[in-house]
C-alpha cells in the first residue's frame, strides 16, 4: 500500500449533509436513467433518440439533456471536495431544467420533449415543483446547515 493513502484521506473530511447531498445527486440521476431504460425498453430507446434527431431543435435538446446530466454529475463529485462552484453549478442546473419544464410544459416552448402534462397551468406548476422536490431537499442540505456553509467557504 501507498504511503501517501496511509497518512492522509484521498477526500476532504465533507460533512455529513454535504456527503449525503453528493452521494443523492449521483444516486438519483443514475437510478432515473437506470428506470427509464428498463421502462422503455431497448426498442422504445431507440425510438425516442431516433424521433430526436428528426429535427434540429428537438436535438438541441436531447444533448442539452444529456449534457445537463453529465455537468450534475461532475458538480455532484466536485461539490463533495469542497468546490463552491460545484454547489453553485449544481443551482444553474436546476434552474435551468425548472424553467425549462415549465415553458414546455406550459407550452410556451416547442420541442415538448421533457414536459410534464396537465389539465391547467396550476395542476401542471404543481405536478413540476413535486417532481423537483427531492432537488430542493438537495440544494436545502448544500446551503442551510452551518456545516455546510463552512465547509465551502473555507476553502
Amino acid at each position: 500500500m501507498s504511503e501517501t493513502l496511509k497518512h492522509r484521506p484521498v477526500l476532504p473530511e465533507a460533512p455529513v449533509a454535504v456527503s449525503v447531498a453528493g452521494i443523492a445527486i449521483i444516486v438519483t440521476r443514475c437510478l432515473s436513467v437506470l428506470m427509464l431504460a428498463n421502462e422503455l425498453g431497448y426498442a422504445e430507446i431507440v425510438n425516442f433518440v431516433h424521433r430526436s434527431a428528426q429535427a434540429w431543435d428537438s436535438t438541441f435538446i436531447f444533448i442539452a439533456s444529456q449534457l445537463i446530466f453529465l455537468f450534475e454529475l461532475r458538480c455532484a463529485f466536485t461539490l463533495m471536495r469542497g468546490s463552491n462552484r460545484g454547489r453553485w453549478g449544481y443551482v444553474g442546473t436546476q434552474v435551468i431544467v425548472l424553467f425549462y419544464m415549465l415553458m414546455a410544459s406550459m407550452g410556451w416552448i416547442y420541442p415538448e420533449i421533457f414536459s410534464i402534462s396537465g389539465e391547467s397551468n396550476a395542476q401542471i406548476i404543481h405536478h413540476t415543483l413535486l417532481q423537483k422536490l427531492p432537488d430542493v431537499v438537495v440544494l436545502m442540505l448544500l446551503f442551510l446547515p452551518v456545516s455546510s456553509r463552512v465547509f465551502f467557504h473555507k476553502r
